[in-house]
């Protein structure tokens, strides 16, 4: 099964409200005047889409705005040209101008913060009676704060989940919470030559694949970019470097394609919860939501669309309604919102309707197939998604930089020594732009 090794995405929300009571007496007050167009106050937003994705949802919801707030005229500023719009937005908010509500993937997040250029929503969140505070994943909010605030206002998330066949495990004693790679390959070893065919531990992804996502969970490890610091010719990650390339080189990780059946593990990015159900009990029996070895905390955490409030906006309250009802349940129960929730019932309800169905056999794998479902699984799933809190704050481009590098490195044409310099130089190049 081909992983879907998402890129990570980076946002700032924040609000300097004397309006709106927010308390944000550190970000200047815009000395602009709203603008208003037929009795409307315009807002504007930001967003940059793939040449794939569909403007669907952001258009359904410039419409349900407009009808909840007739005062508003919420305006949508699309593009699909990744460069330009990095280029033109950070220009603009650096000017002191830009959209009211910008999406904020691979810019600057952290200068902008300390620059005040875009607005903490902490306090907005606890005084907006609007917010069903109660009900929100805080789990996710609160991983992905910033500076211990909240300057970014992500649609929904998804989860890099790792599962293991039950039914081989059972003859293994794996501590998921504290195992490392070294362990991993051990017991990967003998599991997989336990049977009458050979079984790998992962298989479908090359080397260089394997060595990102890795660098993904660890990467406060090699990236220090507050002090625009790389740690990518450090032992720690020749080391890892080195052990993923054994891992292939002995055939206990392989890049070819694997019949169900014919692999152990396999991590993939589950994008909502019916994709608890349907992976895992797709490619095994009797699946295993572990974590993965040497991981840190609880699941990680993958945001694709995280928006910011520009902190000069002469409209920061009319934003801020349209932020809040992001959050609401008629938004968050859209088909066309991608991932979880960012509210627990909508996903306990998702959850809970193909437990129903699992129970009545109505419900089929992509294969057809009715699934076998334990009511404790269920259990397990809402408690997977409520403690959920690892979140890497990864820089994609540095991501980038070392998969096309490490694969000099996998096919033996450059030592290890080499690549890990020459990420080295590219990443603290990179870093200090």
């Amino acid at each position: 099964m081909k992983k879907c090794f998402c890129i990570l995405f980076i946002g700032i929300l924040t609000l300097s409200m004397t309006a709106c009571g927010s308390g944000g007496s550190n970000e200047s007050a815009s000395t602009e005047k709203p603008e208003i167009k037929e009795g409307k106050t315009i807002v504007t937003l930001a967003l940059q889409l793939w040449p794939t994705q569909s403007s669907t949802f952001y258009k359904t919801i410039e419409k349900k705005v407009e009808e909840k707030y007739p005062d508003i005229d919420l305006q949508l500023q699309i593009s699909d040209d990744f460069e330009k719009y990095q280029k033109t937005t950070n220009a603009a908010l650096l000017s002191g101008k830009g959209p009211d509500i910008f999406e904020i993937s691979n810019l600057p997040i952290e200068d902008y913060v300390n620059k005040k250029l875009v607005l903490n929503m902490d306090e907005l969140i606890e005084q907006d009676k609007t917010v069903n505070k109660s009900d929100l994943q805080m789990n996710i909010l609160d991983a992905v704060k910033l500076n211990g605030g909240s300057y970014a206002m992500p649609l929904g998330f998804t989860l890099r989940t790792f599962v293991g066949d039950g039914d081989i495990l059972k003859n293994a004693n794996v501590d998921d919470k504290n195992w490392t790679w070294k362990e991993f390959e051990e017991i990967s070893k003998k599991l997989g030559d336990s049977g009458s065919e050979r079984r790998y531990a992962l298989a479908n992804d090359p080397p260089e694949l394997i060595l990102q996502e890795l660098i993904v969970d660890k990467y406060t490890e090699f990236v220090d970019p507050t002090a625009k610091k790389a740690k990518f010719d450090s032992p720690l990650f020749l080391e890892t470097m080195q052990q993923i390339k054994k891992m292939f080189d002995d055939k206990v990780m392989t890049s070819e394609p694997a019949d169900i059946g014919k692999q152990m593990f396999y991590s993939t990015v589950l994008q909502s919860p019916a994709e608890l159900i349907n992976g895992p009990h797709l490619l095994f029996s009797d699946p295993k939501l572990l974590q993965k070895p040497e991981q840190k905390g609880g699941t990680r955490i993958v945001v694709a669309s995280r928006f910011a409030i520009n902190a000069k906006s002469p409209v920061k309250e009319e934003a801020w309604k349209v932020i809040a009802y992001l959050l609401s349940e008629e938004v968050q129960s859209l088909q066309e919102r991608e991932g979880f929730s960012l509210l627990k019932s909508v996903n306990e309800k998702q959850l809970n309707d193909i437990q129903e169905q699992v129970k009545s056999g109505t419900y089929k794998l992509p294969d057809g197939k009715a699934p076998k479902v334990s009511d404790e699984e269920f259990t397990q799933f809402k408690q997977f998604i409520n403690t959920a809190d690892n979140y890497s704050d990864a820089d994609g481009r540095v991501i980038s930089i070392i998969g096309d590098e490490v694969r000099s490195f996998f096919s033996g044409q450059k030592s290890a020594e080499e690549v890990a310099k020459l990420i080295q130089n590219k990443v603290t190049t990179l870093l200090n732009e």
